[in-house]
């Protein structure tokens, strides 16, 4: 099952602060929006949402569609037909895509350990 990219959303406390702590990891701006307090970095190919205030917990995010670089894939595996296949084998899913939609689209499950997964189509 391709799902796409890969990074780690993060809950942060203050954006600022992390942004400034993963920029001494390495980690550039590659994109996002401070005044919705959201920035993803990236440091060779890993990449890192940091979220101020949008949920509570860390997040596993995969992105059907673009490599790890952002750039989209001729082909790729698309956000409901991953849904299906899930539910095929008997994984239960926290929200759903509509199926009856096309384009952007996402679905949340969580590992046994209760870690939420994101799988989120943007095109």
């Amino acid at each position: 099952m391709e799902l796409g990219s890969f990074s780690v959303s993060l809950a942060v406390k203050d954006l600022a602060t992390s942004r400034d702590f993963y920029e001494k990891l390495g980690f550039e701006a590659i994109g996002g929006d401070t005044q919705q307090n959201w920035l993803m970095l990236r440091n060779g190919d890993h990449v890192l949402g940091l979220f101020q205030g949008m949920f509570e917990e860390n997040i596993l995010t995969f992105n059907p569609g673009w490599d790890q670089c952002g750039k989209e894939l001729d082909s790729f595996t698309d956000v409901r037909g991953l849904q299906r296949e899930l539910k095929n084998r008997g994984i239960a899913l926290i929200s759903e895509a509509d199926d009856s939609t096309t384009g952007p689209a996402s679905l949340m499950l969580s590992d046994p350990d209760g870690n939420q997964i994101l799988i989120d189509q943007h095109r």
